[in-house]
């Protein structure tokens, strides 16, 4: 069975999603499906996040990343597709 093609995911994440732990339970739904890149909070109050993988794996992510965790209110979700660039060696917070 072949392998789907690895894709990676930007997302930056708009709302109630610093600190409600945003960036551990993006870490926790990335490393078990297996994902690589990061996640980190930026100055204006969002959270970003670039991922690498298969599409379904990132699919999964990005519905996660649409909830968050349960104090979390997110209000908007930009999402950008690239192409893998494999440079990451796992999933980690920055």
């Amino acid at each position: 069975m072949e392998m789907p093609e690895e894709q990676q995911l930007h997302a930056i994440v708009r709302g109630r999603v610093q600190g409600v732990n945003f960036r551990y339970y993006t870490l926790h739904t990335a490393s078990e499906l297996g994902l690589k890149g990061w996640v980190r909070n930026q100055i204006e109050g969002t959270v970003e996040v670039t991922a690498e993988g298969p599409r379904p794996r990132l699919e999964r992510l990005l519905r996660f990343l649409h909830t968050g965790p349960a104090n979390a209110r997110v209000e908007e979700v930009e999402v950008e597709w690239r192409p893998a660039t494999h440079e990451f060696e796992g999933f980690n917070i920055r």
